[in-house]
């Protein structure tokens, strides 16, 4: 008599998303480490300790995966209260405050941290992310000009001052990553502070 073959057990949506979870995990790890061009998807299975077809069925692609730690793990907005870092009529403290939330060269997700700077030159949604950020940075950093300004500014020095900070930020957090790389000490809180007043002082200037 013919052995009756033990039914398949389905996955559950709970194994399911955890799996999905731990491949995406495993991937930040390796690819904030490695790059993405050396981490292999075998590589990305057993960190995650999932068979490499299932990182397939998630993801049919090296590429998928990315995309997904670019969509999902990179926060939806720089700041959620512009308030919260506000000091009225302070706009250089306004502008450290804000820094300090967005804690760009320190940030908890190395897709925000590590990922995005490595990759963005050779990945299209990695450049998409960056350049989201970059819009979203700069009018958060605007309205952060506005509220704590000592007086009324004209938009357009709003907009330039706010660019300049920006830019600012952004440099400093690539710099940072390099710097860590190769052990040299990272721009000290004093820096960053100068850099506001530079920014703060040309928009009081330019009125």
């Amino acid at each position: 008599m013919r052995a009756v073959p033990a039914p398949r057990k389905r996955r559950s949506k709970k194994v399911d998303g955890d799996a999905r979870q731990l491949i995406l995990d495993a991937a930040e790890s390796l690819f904030a480490a490695n790059g993405f061009d050396a981490t292999a998807t075998a590589a990305i299975a057993e960190a995650a300790g999932v068979p490499k077809g299932l990182v397939f069925y998630y993801f049919p692609t090296k590429d998928a995966i990315l995309s997904a730690l670019m969509a999902e793990r990179v926060p939806p907005q720089p700041i959620d209260d512009i308030y919260a870092v506000v000091v009225p009529g302070d706009p250089a403290k306004s502008l450290v405050n804000m820094d300090a939330a967005l804690n760009l060269r320190d940030h908890n997700s190395s897709v925000l941290r590590v990922i995005m700077w490595r990759e963005a030159d050779t990945h299209p949604d990695v450049r998409k992310q960056l350049r989201r950020m970059r819009d979203q940075l700069l009018d958060a950093t605007a309205r952060v000009l506005a509220a704590s300004a000592p007086g009324p500014v004209q938009p357009g020095t709003l907009r330039a001052c706010a660019a300049a900070w920006v830019s600012a930020m952004l440099a400093i957090a690539s710099t940072d990553r390099l710097h860590a790389l190769d052990g040299l000490p990272l721009p000290t809180a004093d820096e960053i502070l100068n850099v506001a007043n530079v920014v703060a002082a040309g928009m009081t200037q330019m009125g």
